[in-house]
């Protein structure tokens, strides 16, 4: 199937969990500008062998990943490195889960975890919106 071409601004496929997955699948296709990967499922919980890190390279278009340091689905430092036309940039939200909650002994504060996510989602698209 051919790339959609739309007026208007331009598309950012995004999604959480297995929302994240459908967007990298899907943003060719939608002619999407860029992709945004909340609490991307790397691989099952407890089954690293199983990676999807391969929905992630092939994304095709630049992509933010923000994840939760204790993400069960795969931390941080499980994700491959980034390369190729279109890297992927990531963000670790530290101690929050696949939900992106935090211990409430944690060093910053649940509403202090959803500001962070919040800010460096809206630099990422400024940023994109400069390119």
């Amino acid at each position: 199937m051919a790339a959609l071409t739309r007026p208007g601004p331009p598309v950012v496929a995004g999604g959480r969990s297995a929302g994240a997955r459908v967007a990298c699948r899907t943003a060719v296709e939608l002619d999407a500008a860029a992709v945004l990967a909340l609490a991307f499922p790397l691989h099952p919980p407890g089954r690293p062998e199983k990676s999807r890190d391969g929905e992630l390279l092939a994304a095709g278009r630049p992509t933010l990943v923000v994840q939760g340091g204790r993400d069960p689905f795969g931390g941080p430092a499980e994700f491959p490195q980034p390369a190729g036309e279109h890297p992927y940039e990531l963000v670790e939200v530290a101690r929050a889960d696949h939900g992106f909650a935090v211990p409430k002994k944690a060093d910053l504060t649940q509403d202090e975890a959803l500001a962070l996510i919040t800010d460096v989602v809206a630099g990422w698209l400024d940023r994109l919106g400069d390119r």
